[in-house]
């Protein structure tokens, strides 16, 4: 293991990150399982790259067949790419018709910060404080946590607003989270850049997946509408069903956007992404701009990408997504009775965790606990991770497969780990 750490540092750089305070080597994977160099199997609660299962047979069949006959780029006529959007836009409302593969999430956000810039002439971007959207030099400094000391002076057009906080700031219509949108898009007005887009995961999932109503992103929508800039959801994590009652959460949240970027679960893993917008808007974007990809909308990653979609219908891994969410949020209710430690639970779907504090009262972070926590259930044989604001919320977003029996595992390890485990601060 040090040996291969070492290896890391003086092949890939220095502060490469990786997960744990005893990183994991991982060397297989089938559904919701992986196993590490010395055999030891660990339950994937965290992973939605493999959205439908590490390895799923479908997926990996459509690969290599796809492979042995052809794969290259959209400059010559292929039916792959045109099935597979035909496939994908189905499943979006009208007028979301028209779509452009790439490779990542990454890129397809700097598409869509281009589409605004586009349709509106302007440049000035609003995002949230808490969030992360990609890694290209624009999209890098949608995150506050990203944002690089040098970017060529792209800070000047963004504009974060509050993230929301369901347990923390009372919002409950949104109309909260809607005025300070406002104001960034009056300060941008008024700054001459001008307000071009809003850009948001429709489950504010880096954020700590908020509780929230139905259509409680509709006043901020609407008032960026009013301004005359776009909506862009980014449903890389949040997309393909795992919200449960809808396949696209910006669907849960009774909204209409502009653009809609996906990614990683999109190919369970092949390297494919991109967006669905109007025909309107794309029309806007290729006379303002020439984009061309290499690889994004091969064969071999529609045929990766149409296999996802096949089981996800076959399977009914969207309303399994459903069940287990609410199932876990049973549990971890229970659990809540039991440690005091937990401040909060919220699910949306195949998303679910729980908010550590260190005081009901003032709500202060468990920070240091939550690292703990995550730590020992990686030595139990558990993947997942943490995120939010403060680094307190568990993040718990396992394949679309997950079972009853996967989430009894789960809850009954985190359960003799939380007995286990003295709150610190």
């Amino acid at each position: 293991m040090v040996e291969l750490i070492e290896r890391r540092r003086a092949l890939l750089g220095p502060n490469v990150s990786t997960f744990y305070d005893d990183p994991v080597h991982i060397v297989r994977g089938e559904g919701v399982w992986m196993w590490d160099a010395e055999g030891r199997k660990y339950l994937d609660c965290y992973n939605n790259v493999p959205h439908v299962g590490h390895c799923n047979p479908r997926v990996v069949q459509a690969i290599a067949q796809q492979a042995a006959v052809l794969n290259t780029h959209t400059r010559y006529l292929h039916e792959g790419i045109l099935d597979y959007v035909e496939r994908l836009t189905a499943t979006f409302d009208d007028p979301l018709k028209t779509a452009i593969l790439t490779c990542t999430g990454s890129e397809a956000n700097d598409i869509a910060l281009r589409m605004a810039e586009g349709v509106t002439g302007k440049r000035g971007i609003i995002a949230t404080d808490a969030t992360y959207h990609g890694n290209t030099t624009l999209v890098s400094h949608l995150s506050r946590s990203n944002v690089p000391e040098t970017g060529f002076g792209l800070g000047q057009y963004l504009r974060h607003v509050e993230a929301p906080d369901s347990y923390r700031i009372p919002d409950p219509d949104g109309q909260r989270f809607a005025a300070k949108v406002q104001e960034a898009m009056d300060d941008l007005e008024r700054s001459g850049i001008g307000f071009a887009a809003l850009i948001v995961c429709p489950l504010f999932l880096n954020e700590g997946f908020p509780t929230q109503a139905e259509g409680w992103l509709r006043p901020a929508a609407d008032a960026a509408r009013r301004a005359g800039g776009l909506l862009i959801c980014d449903e890389v994590q949040a997309g393909f069903g795992r919200c449960g009652s809808h396949f696209w959460a910006h669907q849960k949240q009774g909204v209409l956007p502009d653009v809609v970027t996906m990614g990683k679960p999109m190919g369970n893993g092949h390297p494919v992404a991109g967006l669905v917008t109007t025909a309107q808007i794309m029309a806007r974007f290729r006379k303002s701009f020439r984009y061309f990809n290499t690889f994004g909308g091969n064969p071999v990653s529609c045929a990766a990408a149409m296999a996802v979609l096949d089981e996800l219908q076959e399977k009914n891994l969207q309303a399994n997504a459903a069940k287990i969410g609410k199932l876990a949020h049973q549990r971890l209710t229970e659990l809540a009775a039991k440690y005091p430690v937990i401040g909060d639970v919220r699910q949306s779907g195949m998303v679910f965790g729980a908010e550590f504090v260190l005081d009901h009262d003032t709500k202060a972070p468990a920070a240091a606990y939550t690292d703990l926590v995550v730590n020992k259930l990686r030595q139990r044989g558990i993947i997942l991770s943490k995120l939010g604001r403060h680094k307190n919320m568990l993040k718990i977003r396992p394949p679309m497969p997950f079972g009853e029996d996967h989430l009894d595992l789960l809850m009954t390890t985190l359960d003799a780990t939380l007995a286990e485990t003295p709150v610190v601060a």
